[in-house]
């Protein structure tokens, strides 16, 4: 056993169920290393934990190829214990709707699923070497965020999000047999309703359809995500967790 602290790699770190892990890991004080579109909230800016934050467009090939390069070399021979594949695009038309099979660019689908899609399969080839280090070091897992969408039919995710999610599902389940040769877990997480700045009042009647009848919150599936790659799980690779409040079932 290695003397290095427990390290996790984020993405989408900025908000939601992002921001939500990175503070559910901080507590737990593992070092955390993220990417997002936009710059971290000032606060967390100031956290110990939270190492490193590398502006990211993981919709962008070499961006992403810039990321993981950066990202190991700010590991450099240490272990990585935990990716979290999080970030998530679910783009509007120009006249606001989700892009359905009917309408909006082939271009902009491909553009959700380079960023829902390839870019978790481009930073898990990318990190499989320091997560290899990390499973011979306590344990190593790859957490994919996909989500009810991907299941279900969902009123407000569009046709482009949903089969990209479902896409990440299949993925995850690949992904687990080819890296459980490196010793590295590899589960996913589906969240429901959950409260985050993208909800709006159209969501409401949705809480009729949840048994427990109230939206989640980013930190319940933050803990999800933490229990996931905690020895606790060490022998649960390739499957999905459904944080729904019970949506799921219908």
């Amino acid at each position: 056993m290695s003397t290095f602290r427990k390290s996790v790699i984020l993405t989408g770190a900025s908000r939601g169920i992002g921001h939500a892990t990175v503070k559910r890991f901080s507590g737990e004080n593992w070092r955390i290393i993220t990417c997002s579109r936009d710059e971290p909230p000032e606060a967390c800016k100031r956290d110990p934990n939270w190492t490193h934050h590398i502006p990211t467009d993981l919709a962008d090939a070499d961006s992403v190829d810039q990321f993981v390069k950066t990202a190991n070399e700010v590991l450099g021979d240490a272990p990585l214990h935990a990716l979290v594949n999080n970030a998530a695009i679910s783009p509007k038309t120009p006249i606001k709707e989700r892009l359905g099979c009917l309408n909006g660019s082939i271009e902009g689908w491909r553009k959700v699923f380079d960023l829902n899609l390839f870019a978790p399969l481009v930073l898990s080839r990318g990190f499989a070497t320091a997560l290899s280090r990390g499973a011979k070091d306590g344990g190593a897992a790859i957490v994919n965020i996909t989500s009810i969408a991907g299941h279900f039919i969902h009123p407000f995710a569009g046709s482009a999000y949903s089969t990209s999610k479902a896409a990440l599902s299949a993925l995850t389940r690949e992904m687990a047999v080819e890296f459980a040769q490196l010793g590295v877990r590899v589960n996913a997480v589906a969240p429901g309703e959950i409260e985050t700045e993208m909800i709006g009042d159209e969501y409401e009647p949705l809480i009729n359809r949840i048994p427990m009848h109230r939206m989640g919150t980013p930190a319940e599936v933050a803990g999800c995500v933490y229990q996931l790659v905690s020895s606790d799980f060490g022998y649960v690779t390739g499957t999905e967790v459904f944080v729904t409040g019970g949506q799921h079932v219908y």
